[in-house]
């Protein structure tokens, strides 16, 4: 981030009343600084990469561009943004997708207020933010049968995971090397029924491993 107080931020969204909306929404409150905006998928690539924001807000369906491929492009080239997904649409062939592309979190255009300041300043943090009606959805998707209990270790690493911290991170933090937390990454996936950070979370905090 710029400074400890304040979070950068870029807009997506295809209709200029929303971003206009949102803009006015964050610059009127402390904390906040939006860099730009994008009308497109496609702009939003070129604008993360010269802009830099800790936070991109990033709507779904566009024309010229969807959020997704937009996501998917900015995770491969290893953007330091973070993507807070911000859309009306919350079917599952929208939210999976969207989390598997990369994104932080998922919120629908109609939270409140304060709670899209509180999910901006925690995506900044690296820490997964799913509105309830996505968090639901993401958990049936993925729901099992509870198999096997996750190790001390696993536990340990998916608590991590959950706060945000990286491989390489929580390497450090548990005195492992990074093929080893990759390795109980993929034991942790398997036992829960998941292919990523953000569904292990979710499943984690719902089976009441997390929290």
């Amino acid at each position: 981030m710029t400074d400890d107080a304040t979070i950068t931020l870029l807009i997506v969204d295809d209709h200029p009343v929303v971003r206009d909306g949102l803009r006015g929404m964050f610059e009127s409150a402390p904390g906040f600084t939006v860099l730009g905006e994008a009308s497109n998928g496609v702009e939003a690539v070129t604008l993360a990469q010269s802009l830099d924001p800790d936070v991109v807000l990033m709507d779904l369906r566009m024309p010229g561009g969807n959020g997704v491929e937009a996501i998917a492009e900015l995770t491969r080239q290893g953007a330091r943004a973070r993507i807070l997904v911000l859309t009306t649409y919350d079917t599952d062939s929208d939210t999976l997708p969207a989390i598997e592309a990369g994104a932080t979190g998922y919120l629908l255009k109609d939270a409140p207020r304060d709670e899209l300041f509180t999910a901006v300043r925690a995506a900044a943090e690296g820490r997964t933010v799913l509105s309830p009606a996505v968090a639901s959805r993401l958990v049936s998707a993925v729901r099992t049968p509870a198999g096997e209990p996750l190790s001390t270790r696993e536990r340990e690493v998916l608590t991590l995971v959950a706060k945000g911290t990286s491989n390489r991170e929580i390497a450090r933090v548990l005195f492992i090397s990074e093929a080893t937390v990759k390795t109980h990454l993929t034991h942790l996936y398997a036992k829960l029924g998941v292919k990523d950070r953000a569904a292990a979370v979710a499943v984690g905090y719902d089976r009441g491993i997390l929290g």
